[in-house]
Protein backbone atom coordinates (compact mmCIF):
# COMPACT_ATOMS: atom_id res chain seq x y z
CA UNK A 1 0.00 0.00 0.00
CA UNK A 2 1.27 3.24 -0.64
CA UNK A 3 2.02 5.91 1.74
CA UNK A 4 -1.40 8.21 -0.40
CA UNK A 5 -4.49 5.83 -0.99
CA UNK A 6 -7.11 7.72 -3.51
CA UNK A 7 -9.51 6.61 -0.48
CA UNK A 8 -7.56 8.39 2.60
CA UNK A 9 -9.69 10.25 5.13
CA UNK A 10 -8.31 12.54 7.80
CA UNK A 11 -10.27 13.88 11.04
CA UNK A 12 -9.47 17.56 11.96
CA UNK A 13 -9.83 17.88 15.66
CA UNK A 14 -10.49 21.79 16.21
CA UNK A 15 -9.19 23.08 19.24
CA UNK A 16 -9.51 26.76 18.73
CA UNK A 17 -12.22 26.91 21.08
CA UNK A 18 -10.12 25.88 23.95
CA UNK A 19 -6.71 26.16 23.22
CA UNK A 20 -6.79 29.32 21.13
CA UNK A 21 -8.76 30.78 23.65
CA UNK A 22 -7.57 29.86 27.15
CA UNK A 23 -4.05 31.49 25.14
CA UNK A 24 -4.92 35.03 24.58
CA UNK A 25 -6.02 38.26 26.85
CA UNK A 26 -9.24 38.81 25.17
CA UNK A 27 -12.56 36.66 26.96
CA UNK A 28 -14.82 35.75 23.92
CA UNK A 29 -18.30 36.48 25.05
CA UNK A 30 -20.20 33.46 25.20
CA UNK A 31 -22.75 33.85 22.44
CA UNK A 32 -19.95 34.61 20.47
CA UNK A 33 -18.58 31.16 21.27
CA UNK A 34 -21.86 29.68 20.68
CA UNK A 35 -21.89 31.30 17.19
CA UNK A 36 -18.87 29.91 16.34
CA UNK A 37 -18.97 26.48 17.51
CA UNK A 38 -21.94 26.25 15.48
CA UNK A 39 -20.27 27.78 11.84
CA UNK A 40 -17.64 25.43 12.89
CA UNK A 41 -19.46 22.47 12.66
CA UNK A 42 -21.54 23.70 9.63
CA UNK A 43 -18.30 23.36 7.65
CA UNK A 44 -18.16 19.97 8.49
CA UNK A 45 -15.82 19.55 11.71
CA UNK A 46 -16.52 16.24 13.38
CA UNK A 47 -14.77 16.77 16.50
CA UNK A 48 -13.89 20.40 18.26
CA UNK A 49 -12.74 20.81 21.80
CA UNK A 50 -14.99 22.86 22.67
CA UNK A 51 -13.28 24.49 26.17
CA UNK A 52 -11.54 23.32 29.41
CA UNK A 53 -12.85 22.79 32.97
CA UNK A 54 -9.94 24.72 35.13
CA UNK A 55 -10.72 26.85 38.01
CA UNK A 56 -11.90 30.30 36.46
CA UNK A 57 -9.45 32.09 38.64
CA UNK A 58 -6.65 30.66 36.79
CA UNK A 59 -8.42 30.83 32.82
CA UNK A 60 -11.08 33.35 32.52
CA UNK A 61 -11.53 32.24 29.38
CA UNK A 62 -13.34 29.53 30.38
CA UNK A 63 -15.54 30.34 33.07
CA UNK A 64 -18.26 29.70 31.09
CA UNK A 65 -17.23 25.90 30.37
CA UNK A 66 -20.01 23.88 31.88
CA UNK A 67 -22.96 26.12 29.63
CA UNK A 68 -20.27 25.75 26.41
CA UNK A 69 -20.13 22.33 26.72
CA UNK A 70 -23.86 21.71 27.28
CA UNK A 71 -24.65 23.72 24.03
CA UNK A 72 -22.18 22.05 21.49
CA UNK A 73 -23.57 18.78 23.18
CA UNK A 74 -27.06 20.12 22.31
CA UNK A 75 -26.09 20.44 18.70
CA UNK A 76 -25.61 16.88 18.04
CA UNK A 77 -23.72 17.65 15.14
CA UNK A 78 -20.18 16.24 16.02
CA UNK A 79 -18.36 14.85 18.69
CA UNK A 80 -18.11 17.43 21.75
CA UNK A 81 -14.37 17.39 23.53
CA UNK A 82 -12.88 19.01 26.97
CA UNK A 83 -10.03 19.29 28.26
CA UNK A 84 -9.88 18.64 32.41
CA UNK A 85 -6.23 18.48 34.16
CA UNK A 86 -7.67 16.78 36.43
CA UNK A 87 -10.19 14.41 38.47
CA UNK A 88 -12.65 17.31 39.86
CA UNK A 89 -12.09 19.19 35.77
CA UNK A 90 -12.92 15.52 34.47
CA UNK A 91 -16.04 14.98 36.93
CA UNK A 92 -17.65 18.19 35.80
CA UNK A 93 -16.66 17.93 31.92
CA UNK A 94 -18.24 14.47 32.27
CA UNK A 95 -21.65 15.96 33.78
CA UNK A 96 -21.85 18.60 31.11
CA UNK A 97 -22.25 15.71 28.77
CA UNK A 98 -19.10 15.49 26.49
CA UNK A 99 -18.25 12.93 24.41
CA UNK A 100 -14.58 12.48 25.13
CA UNK A 101 -12.22 13.89 28.07
CA UNK A 102 -8.51 15.15 26.82
CA UNK A 103 -6.22 15.14 29.76
CA UNK A 104 -2.55 16.59 29.75
CA UNK A 105 0.09 14.36 30.52
CA UNK A 106 3.34 16.08 30.02
CA UNK A 107 6.88 14.08 29.27
CA UNK A 108 8.64 17.08 30.97
CA UNK A 109 8.42 16.83 34.60
CA UNK A 110 9.49 20.59 34.67
CA UNK A 111 6.51 21.39 32.59
CA UNK A 112 4.40 18.96 34.79
CA UNK A 113 5.01 20.91 37.44
CA UNK A 114 4.46 24.20 36.02
CA UNK A 115 1.32 22.93 33.97
CA UNK A 116 -0.43 21.02 36.70
CA UNK A 117 1.53 21.04 39.50
CA UNK A 118 2.11 17.04 39.68
CA UNK A 119 4.87 14.90 39.28
CA UNK A 120 4.69 11.99 36.41
CA UNK A 121 3.58 9.61 39.33
CA UNK A 122 1.15 11.72 40.35
CA UNK A 123 -0.54 12.72 36.99
CA UNK A 124 -0.64 8.93 36.71
CA UNK A 125 -2.72 8.41 39.41
CA UNK A 126 -4.91 11.48 38.64
CA UNK A 127 -5.28 9.90 34.89
CA UNK A 128 -6.37 5.99 37.42
CA UNK A 129 -9.18 7.97 39.44
CA UNK A 130 -10.49 9.63 35.76
CA UNK A 131 -10.65 6.32 34.08
CA UNK A 132 -12.24 4.73 37.08
CA UNK A 133 -14.85 7.51 37.60
CA UNK A 134 -16.06 7.67 34.02
CA UNK A 135 -16.19 3.72 34.07
CA UNK A 136 -18.49 3.84 37.09
CA UNK A 137 -20.70 6.86 35.18
CA UNK A 138 -20.43 7.00 31.62
CA UNK A 139 -18.80 4.60 30.07
CA UNK A 140 -19.20 5.26 27.12
CA UNK A 141 -16.85 8.77 27.37
CA UNK A 142 -13.94 8.51 25.86
CA UNK A 143 -10.42 9.08 27.71
CA UNK A 144 -7.75 10.64 25.49
CA UNK A 145 -4.14 11.77 26.64
CA UNK A 146 -2.20 14.46 24.28
CA UNK A 147 1.72 13.80 25.76
CA UNK A 148 2.73 16.95 26.11
CA UNK A 149 6.13 18.30 25.32
CA UNK A 150 6.71 15.05 23.23
CA UNK A 151 9.23 16.67 21.14
CA UNK A 152 11.00 19.15 23.63
CA UNK A 153 10.48 21.44 26.38
CA UNK A 154 11.52 25.26 27.23
CA UNK A 155 11.84 24.40 30.13
CA UNK A 156 13.57 21.22 30.57
CA UNK A 157 15.04 20.95 26.98
CA UNK A 158 15.92 17.62 25.83
CA UNK A 159 13.20 15.18 26.34
CA UNK A 160 13.74 10.94 25.82
CA UNK A 161 12.19 9.37 23.20
CA UNK A 162 12.30 6.02 25.34
CA UNK A 163 10.32 8.22 28.42
CA UNK A 164 7.85 9.29 26.00
CA UNK A 165 6.61 6.18 24.79
CA UNK A 166 7.09 4.21 28.09
CA UNK A 167 4.63 6.94 29.45
CA UNK A 168 2.56 6.52 26.06
CA UNK A 169 2.28 2.56 26.78
CA UNK A 170 1.75 2.85 30.62
CA UNK A 171 -1.25 4.93 29.94
CA UNK A 172 -2.92 3.07 27.24
CA UNK A 173 -2.46 -0.12 28.92
CA UNK A 174 -4.21 1.39 32.59
CA UNK A 175 -7.20 1.59 29.57
CA UNK A 176 -6.60 5.28 27.97
CA UNK A 177 -8.57 5.23 24.51
CA UNK A 178 -6.25 7.21 22.67
CA UNK A 179 -2.76 8.34 23.10
CA UNK A 180 -1.34 11.52 20.86
CA UNK A 181 1.81 13.52 21.10
CA UNK A 182 1.87 17.37 21.18
CA UNK A 183 4.81 19.81 20.02
CA UNK A 184 4.06 22.10 23.02
CA UNK A 185 6.95 23.79 22.54
CA UNK A 186 7.34 23.91 18.82
CA UNK A 187 10.50 22.05 18.73
CA UNK A 188 9.70 19.27 16.12
CA UNK A 189 11.18 18.50 13.05
CA UNK A 190 9.31 15.94 10.32
CA UNK A 191 12.69 13.32 11.00
CA UNK A 192 11.91 13.23 14.71
CA UNK A 193 7.80 13.07 13.87
CA UNK A 194 8.31 10.08 11.71
CA UNK A 195 10.72 8.31 14.38
CA UNK A 196 8.22 9.10 17.17
CA UNK A 197 4.97 8.40 15.54
CA UNK A 198 6.18 4.98 14.33
CA UNK A 199 7.28 3.90 17.64
CA UNK A 200 4.06 5.06 19.10
CA UNK A 201 2.01 2.93 16.46
CA UNK A 202 4.14 0.04 17.07
CA UNK A 203 4.02 0.14 20.87
CA UNK A 204 0.42 0.92 21.25
CA UNK A 205 -1.41 0.03 17.77
CA UNK A 206 -4.96 1.40 17.45
CA UNK A 207 -4.77 3.67 20.19
CA UNK A 208 -2.18 5.91 18.78
CA UNK A 209 -3.95 9.08 18.67
CA UNK A 210 -3.20 12.75 17.21
CA UNK A 211 -0.70 14.64 16.11
CA UNK A 212 -0.64 18.20 17.55
CA UNK A 213 1.98 20.52 16.08
CA UNK A 214 2.55 23.98 16.75
CA UNK A 215 3.97 26.50 13.99
CA UNK A 216 6.32 27.83 15.98
CA UNK A 217 9.21 27.67 13.90
CA UNK A 218 7.21 27.16 10.67
CA UNK A 219 7.36 23.61 10.36
CA UNK A 220 3.70 22.88 11.45
CA UNK A 221 2.33 21.27 8.22
CA UNK A 222 5.56 19.33 7.37
CA UNK A 223 4.90 17.56 10.64
CA UNK A 224 1.43 16.94 9.81
CA UNK A 225 2.57 15.30 6.62
CA UNK A 226 5.26 13.79 8.16
CA UNK A 227 2.82 12.15 10.96
CA UNK A 228 0.25 11.50 8.02
CA UNK A 229 3.30 9.47 6.39
CA UNK A 230 3.95 7.50 9.61
CA UNK A 231 -0.23 6.51 9.87
CA UNK A 232 -1.46 8.99 11.73
CA UNK A 233 -5.13 9.97 10.79
CA UNK A 234 -6.18 12.60 12.89
CA UNK A 235 -5.09 15.48 13.72
CA UNK A 236 -5.56 18.83 16.12
CA UNK A 237 -5.59 22.61 14.90
CA UNK A 238 -7.01 25.91 15.28
CA UNK A 239 -9.10 27.90 13.56
CA UNK A 240 -6.50 31.27 12.58
CA UNK A 241 -3.79 29.39 14.55
CA UNK A 242 -4.96 30.52 18.38
CA UNK A 243 -3.28 28.83 20.82
CA UNK A 244 0.33 27.71 22.69
CA UNK A 245 0.67 26.95 25.82
CA UNK A 246 1.06 29.83 29.22
CA UNK A 247 3.28 27.29 30.85
CA UNK A 248 5.69 26.87 27.56
CA UNK A 249 7.56 30.24 27.49
CA UNK A 250 7.51 31.27 23.50
CA UNK A 251 5.65 28.26 22.13
CA UNK A 252 3.28 30.04 20.26
CA UNK A 253 0.93 29.03 17.43
CA UNK A 254 -1.26 26.00 16.42
CA UNK A 255 -1.27 24.68 12.95
CA UNK A 256 -3.45 26.87 11.23
CA UNK A 257 -6.94 24.77 10.32
CA UNK A 258 -7.23 26.24 7.12
CA UNK A 259 -4.29 25.58 5.98
CA UNK A 260 -4.29 22.42 7.39
CA UNK A 261 -7.65 21.44 5.69
CA UNK A 262 -6.08 23.14 2.22
CA UNK A 263 -2.47 20.83 1.60
CA UNK A 264 -4.64 17.58 2.74
CA UNK A 265 -7.38 18.26 -0.27
CA UNK A 266 -5.06 19.42 -2.41
CA UNK A 267 -2.98 16.01 -2.10
CA UNK A 268 -6.55 14.10 -2.42
CA UNK A 269 -6.93 13.45 1.32
CA UNK A 270 -10.34 14.29 2.12
CA UNK A 271 -11.31 16.05 5.52
CA UNK A 272 -15.16 16.11 4.84
CA UNK A 273 -15.11 20.11 5.60
CA UNK A 274 -16.32 22.90 3.68
CA UNK A 275 -13.53 25.54 2.80
CA UNK A 276 -16.49 28.22 2.31
CA UNK A 277 -18.38 27.93 5.36
CA UNK A 278 -15.28 27.46 7.54
CA UNK A 279 -14.18 30.69 5.50
CA UNK A 280 -17.64 32.23 7.20
CA UNK A 281 -16.46 30.50 11.13
CA UNK A 282 -13.67 32.75 10.17
CA UNK A 283 -15.39 36.00 10.00
CA UNK A 284 -17.31 35.18 13.40
CA UNK A 285 -14.20 34.16 15.31
CA UNK A 286 -12.36 37.54 13.88
CA UNK A 287 -15.99 39.85 14.79
CA UNK A 288 -15.91 38.22 17.94
CA UNK A 289 -12.33 39.00 19.07
CA UNK A 290 -11.69 42.42 17.16
CA UNK A 291 -8.30 43.16 19.09
CA UNK A 292 -6.87 39.74 18.62
CA UNK A 293 -4.73 38.83 15.29
CA UNK A 294 -5.45 35.57 13.36
CA UNK A 295 -3.02 33.33 11.03
CA UNK A 296 -3.74 31.62 7.96
CA UNK A 297 -1.92 31.62 4.75
CA UNK A 298 -4.64 30.15 2.39
CA UNK A 299 -7.46 32.63 3.92
CA UNK A 300 -5.50 35.26 2.96
CA UNK A 301 -4.16 33.88 -0.72
CA UNK A 302 -7.37 32.62 -1.98
CA UNK A 303 -7.75 29.08 -3.11
CA UNK A 304 -5.94 28.74 -6.59
CA UNK A 305 -8.30 29.10 -9.52
CA UNK A 306 -10.34 26.32 -10.63
CA UNK A 307 -9.69 24.40 -7.55
CA UNK A 308 -12.47 23.52 -5.83
CA UNK A 309 -12.82 22.20 -1.31
CA UNK A 310 -16.30 21.83 -0.74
Amino acid sequence: MSILDASDTVLISEVGPRDGLQSIKSIMPTEGKRLWLNALYEAGLKEIEVCSFVPPSLLPQMADAPEIASYAKSLRKGMVLALAPNLKGAQLAIQSGVDKVTIPVSASQAHLLANVKKTRQEMISEVKKIIEYKNQTSPNVLIEVGISTAFGCTLQESVSELDVISLAFELADMGVDEVGLSDTAGYANPAQVKRLFKQLRQEIGEKAGAAHMHNTRGLGLANCLAAFEEGVRTFDSSQGGLGGCPYAPGASGNVVTEDLVFMFEAMGVKTGINFEQLLKAREILQAALPNEAIYGMTPQAGLPKGFSLK
